[in-house]
């Protein structure tokens, strides 16, 4: 059964869809069945690993508003393992189609449920905002990445954005988790970085993921290229840092599921 993880922050720029998309990448690679699930209509993330969303006729939106099925909106990507469902542009209309149908912060939920056997690892790279669908993604994962970009105003909006978390684990998702507080956009040589860096360990500890994800030229550029970073330029620093990343989001599962095995074993 797939682990469903919305990658939010309401803050554009924090390097949320390169997150997305190479996340997803390098645990394809790592050998796990991983699907994408583009949440934003600026369908960044669909272009980001190679799919042209002017061809794509069965998208998230068809899913929200019932045209479609998740099974039928999936997009299989170059990479092995690696699969999509695209994002359009007509995803901003469909918060407002979705206003008066009931349920409507439980849809994503439902559409994920028919596919999510089908994956370890669920993706949602949600919009810079804290609209209907990113309340669905919310209510539907269970747990969230929280990219922070390692400058000024790091810290600014993360409030308001743990605050919308603990309204959905209150009201539509309590077993909603925070998977971790990723560092994005590091520059070692900036003495500002360094601070934030120190900032955001000292707020949030061991709920800061210990990878962090430099400023790499070659992130910047794959998106244009429509590949993800390790299929760009296997050895940049940028895919060294997101296979990191992704390691150490499958050591902390394991060592969560061993625990939890243990706790079960021991209440038994």
């Amino acid at each position: 059964m797939g682990k469903i993880v919305a990658i939010v922050n309401q803050k554009g720029g924090v390097g949320k869809t390169t997150t997305a998309i190479n996340v997803a990448a390098s645990l394809a690679v790592l050998e796990k069945k991983i699907l994408l699930i583009d949440a934003d209509p600026q369908a960044n993330a669909s272009s980001g690993v190679g799919i042209d969303v002017n061809t794509v006729h069965n998208s998230i939106y068809e899913a929200l508003i019932g045209k479609t099925t998740a099974l039928e909106a999936i997009i299989h990507t170059e990479l092995k393992g690696f699969d999509l469902i695209a994002s359009h542009i007509d995803l901003v209309g469909a918060e407002i189609e979705m206003l008066n149908l009931p349920d409507r912060e439980q849809i994503l939920k439902s559409i994920i449920e028919k596919v999510k056997d089908l994956y370890d690892y669920i993706f949602i790279d949600c919009s810079p905002s804290l609209g209907l669908i990113t309340v669905n993604a919310l209510t539907a994962a269970n747990s969230v990445i929280i990219p922070v970009q390692c400058e000024y105003f790091a810290l600014e909006g993360l409030g308001k954005l743990l605050n919308t978390v603990k309204l959905i684990q209150a009201r539509l998702n309590p077993k909603l988790e925070i998977e971790g507080f990723l560092l994005t956009m590091y520059d070692a040589r900036l003495r500002l970085a360094n601070q934030v860096v120190e900032e955001v360990r000292r707020h949030f500890g061991k709920m800061v993921f210990q990878t962090l994800i430099q400023r790499n030229v070659k992130l910047g550029e794959s998106p244009s290229f429509g590949k993800p970073v390790i299929l760009y330029d296997a050895a940049s620093v940028g895919t060294a840092n997101y296979l990191n990343m992704a390691k150490e989001i499958l050591q902390n599962n394991d060592a969560k599921n061993k625990s939890k095995t243990e706790e079960t074993k021991t209440n038994q």
